[in-house]
């Protein structure tokens, strides 16, 4: 088996819902689940979040973070922080955890760090997203969120499987552009229950046609892939984009410009990526 067999088989196996998950990703989607109940306000979600640890400490950070405090008044009990956020940020944190734990067996030490590297672009752009579509693109912030944190959750998956595979450790960027990422992406986000909108815009991204100005969550997912000062480790830029590249993209925006609603926007950024590489 080469490569692209490994590739073909992990999808062939995502796309009849046969994924294989760390324990601890199953409890997270039962979270996740419980907070998707129309029924689930928040002083129920309050408590769902105060039985893990890691995620009150989350939900209290990013409440106190740039993108969410606009009063500067300093939270520190987890359902002020509920009352603040809305059940929608909190399922964002919880599927930020679940991207983290699908690849958390891995001891490979170069897959560890191409996973690290993986997260730390997914922060990023997640946060860059978030932003984006608040100031920019005028989509709903909170679901682009959510977007940033899933949009690279196949490559998760597909370096999850490397003990199965090992193939898929060597070979070209474009291999796993061409012949891997949409068809486990689409498995794996059906199996994770995304929900339709947001399925759209990843395949969007995918896909590669970004709109300028940008108008929809695909193309707020594209600008903020672009933007991203980390690289996925799966692939390499785009031609015409590289890190140097991406800081000269620019358009205007009604009286301004992106370049200058990113300076302003700057510290709300960084405060997201902050609490989500927490």
């Amino acid at each position: 088996m080469d490569r692209l067999d490994a590739f073909k088989a992990i999808a062939e196996q995502a796309g009849r819902g046969e994924l294989t998950f760390p324990a601890n990703v199953n409890a997270s989607l039962r979270l996740q689940q419980a907070l998707n109940d129309p029924d689930c306000h928040v002083e129920a979600a309050a408590k769902l979040i105060q039985a893990n640890p890691l995620l009150a400490a989350r939900s209290v950070a990013i409440a106190n973070s740039a993108a969410y405090n606009r009063s500067g008044i300093e939270i520190t009990s987890v359902k002020t922080a509920v009352q603040r956020l809305g059940v929608r940020t909190l399922q964002s944190l919880v599927a930020a955890l679940i991207v983290r734990q699908i690849g958390s067996e891995v001891t490979n030490p170069a897959l560890k760090q191409q996973i690290n590297q993986l997260w730390e672009h997914t922060a990023h752009v997640a946060a860059l997203a978030q932003v984006i579509a608040r100031r920019v693109t005028r989509v709903d912030p909170e679901t682009a969120l959510f977007a940033g944190i899933m949009h690279e959750v196949a490559g998760f998956y597909m370096l999850s499987c490397a003990g199965d595979y090992p193939e898929i450790i060597d070979g070209e960027p474009e291999d796993w552009v061409d012949h891997g990422e949409i068809k486990i992406g689409r498995g794996v986000l059906t199996r994770l229950g995304v929900p339709d909108g947001v399925f759209q815009a990843i395949e969007a991204m995918w896909a590669g046609l970004r709109a300028i100005p940008p108008e929809t969550l695909g193309d707020t997912l594209l600008l903020a892939n672009d933007l991203s000062p980390v690289p996925s480790p799966l692939y390499q830029p785009r031609a015409n984009i590289s890190e140097q590249g991406a800081r000269t993209i620019d358009f205007l925006i009604g009286d301004g410009s992106l370049h200058g609603i990113m300076l302003e926007s700057a510290e709300e950024v960084r405060s997201l990526y902050s609490v989500l590489m927490m």
